[in-house]
């Protein structure tokens, strides 16, 4: 087991009521669930900075929810943020998406299981995610299936979750932890503590797998 870096805070500890009420979504609807918020609430400012974005340009915003779920997880097993990684956006999955649709995201420019417009997203995401060069083909296949401001905060968002996620997983901090006995949020298989050590556990655990031909694909430059 690896050593957790930082400590949670208790929300038993908490007399914000807004920031409880935080914590209570986070419990019932997830994403993100409260481990990471316990670890923001070091410092409330950042934990308001991480919550208010999340809502605005994750929940809500002007670009496709499910689009920006994709992203997010793509981004997940590129950097390999475990605790990121296996959880599920409810609203995504409330719009049809489904376990299928996150387990080929590493290989998405040849896999039949996204359309164009995802693929799309999917390629702004790899370059953000990888330092891939750009160019125009990428540009015009953003153009032509999203507007400036859907590109605008699709990127936004890439950014911000790739950053977090990169420093989540240098905390080594897992779920069902703080808050525990729900199961919001999380993916098929790691929705009690028990099941979740037995995903983890398995061969064919996502983690357990490369990104050998995205890091080829990043060292070639080529798509």
């Amino acid at each position: 087991m690896d050593k957790q870096r930082i400590s949670y805070v208790d929300p038993a500890t908490i007399t914000d009521d807004s920031m409880l009420a935080e914590f209570e979504r986070c419990r019932t609807q997830g994403t993100p669930r409260p481990e990471s918020q316990a670890i923001r609430a070091h410092v409330p400012a950042v934990f308001w900075a991480f919550a208010n974005t999340w809502q605005d340009c994750f929940h809500n915003g002007v670009a496709d929810h499910s689009i920006k779920e994709l992203c997010r997880v793509y981004v997940s097993h590129s950097v390999k943020c475990e605790y990121c990684g296996n959880q599920r956006s409810i609203q995504s999955a409330q719009k049809g998406l489904i376990e299928e649709h996150y387990k080929d995201l590493l290989n998405f420019e040849n896999s039949k299981l996204y359309d164009d417009r995802q693929k799309a997203a999917l390629a702004y995401t790899e370059a953000i995610t990888w330092d891939l060069e750009t160019d125009d083909a990428l540009w015009d296949r953003l153009t032509k299936h999203f507007t400036e401001p859907e590109i605008v905060e699709i990127g936004f968002f890439v950014a911000i979750t790739m950053g977090q996620q990169r420093w989540l997983r240098t905390l080594n901090i897992d779920h069902h932890q703080i808050l525990a006995g729900t199961s919001a949020s999380m993916r098929p298989g790691s929705e009690t503590p028990q099941a979740h050590e037995k995903t983890k556990a398995a061969d064919d655990y996502w983690a357990k797998k490369g990104a050998s031909q995205v890091v080829a694909r990043k060292a070639t430059g080529t798509r």
